[in-house]
């Protein structure tokens, strides 16, 4: 199955011998594959239990047809909705990592509870997600926002990383979306994501020369290891006073890609490039999700990105970030654009 879809379903199972392997022969059935699966939600009143699956579903398979499929075997879907290859890592891992994260530095803990969750960090007055939850810890509170509602045994597992951090005896401010946060990517290696700074001048520079000439054409425009002065500097701020993002080995010694965003009147340019050696785990998705955070903040309506005329990739990059792009062709380039609408409500 080359051409797939990775789908996220909610299942009520029933707890009893065989149930589990009747549901991935339907799942089987339908031409999907089930890629992984863990308990998020509590035994109901008639005993059943919430699983939640990863579901590799083939393009020539409508996603509706999987759930009448798994329906038609009496095990209700609750939820199916699109999910990214970044959250194939396992769940256990993560959370290890997390509270890992949290030990070293407890103000870490809400962005670790909302990555956790797949959520948001939401500000205490903004609008409504189409689901959110506050956790409390003690004085300590973090809200939550994502498009899909959350389970109790979610909040138990993320309600426990806050009262690690509660335990170590130190604060655990509410952090808005522009802090640093530490990514766990799909081979199970770790980024760090912060706003780059001047100083990462020469990391920036050092990155552009381990890329290969197909990786620079594509990002600066020119096949040259030399990145000159007045580019770097383009790079790290933006011409238009935009922002950028760095994300770096977890000891800080590498620049292993960056975005940058722009605001051009309601319209956000962004640019993106990933070191060779780490493409493919997820990381430029995240770092585009970090561009649309970027993007809504500064209230642009719609993310867009310029790239060498045939390179579609960055069409493929918005997609699993879950926005629709479209593209149009100006010159030699095409320019991919998605407005920032479904990015702001499905968070």
């Amino acid at each position: 199955m080359d051409d797939v879809t990775l789908w996220r379903v909610h299942v009520e199972l029933e707890d009893r011998p065989g149930r589990l392997g009747e549901l991935a022969t339907v799942v089987g059935g339908a031409g999907c594959d089930i890629v992984a699966l863990h308990v998020v939600g509590e035994p109901s009143d008639d005993g059943a239990i919430t699983d939640e699956l990863l579901v590799k579903v083939p393009d020539d398979v409508e996603a509706g047809a999987l759930v009448d499929a798994v329906g038609s075997a009496g095990i209700p879907c609750t939820l199916l909705v699109r999910a990214d290859a970044a959250e194939l890592s396992d769940p256990a891992t993560t959370a290890l990592a997390l509270a890992r994260m949290v030990a070293a530095d407890p103000g870490s803990a809400p962005r670790a509870v909302a990555t956790m969750l797949r959520a948001r960090l939401v500000a205490p007055d903004a609008p409504g997600h189409p689901h959110t939850h506050t956790l409390r810890v003690g004085t300590q509170q973090v809200r939550l926002g994502r498009a899909w509602p959350f389970t109790a045994t979610e909040l138990s597992r993320a309600a426990a990383l806050l009262e690690l951090a509660s335990q170590l005896g130190l604060a655990v401010p509410a952090r808005t979306p522009t802090d640093d946060r530490v990514l766990l990517l799909r081979d199970g290696t770790e980024a760090l994501l912060r706003a780059a700074s001047p100083e990462d001048a020469l990391l920036v520079a050092a990155l552009h020369a381990r890329c290969s000439p197909e990786t620079r054409l594509a990002r600066f425009g020119h096949p040259s290891p030399q990145l000159a002065p007045g580019l770097l500097q383009a790079v790290l701020a933006g011409e238009n006073g935009g922002r950028a993002v760095v994300a770096t080995t977890t000891d800080g010694g590498s620049v292993v890609g960056l975005v940058t965003v722009e605001d051009h009147g309601g319209e956000a340019m962004f640019t993106v490039v990933v070191e060779d050696g780490w493409q493919s785990r997820g990381l430029g998705t995240s770092l585009v999700r970090r561009a649309v955070e970027l993007a809504l903040a500064a209230g642009a309506e719609t993310l867009a990105a310029a790239a060498p005329n045939g390179d579609m990739r960055l069409a493929r990059l918005l997609r699993r970030a879950g926005l629709r792009p479209t593209a149009r062709f100006v010159g030699d380039a095409v320019v991919v654009s998605a407005p920032l609408v479904t990015a702001a409500v499905a968070g």
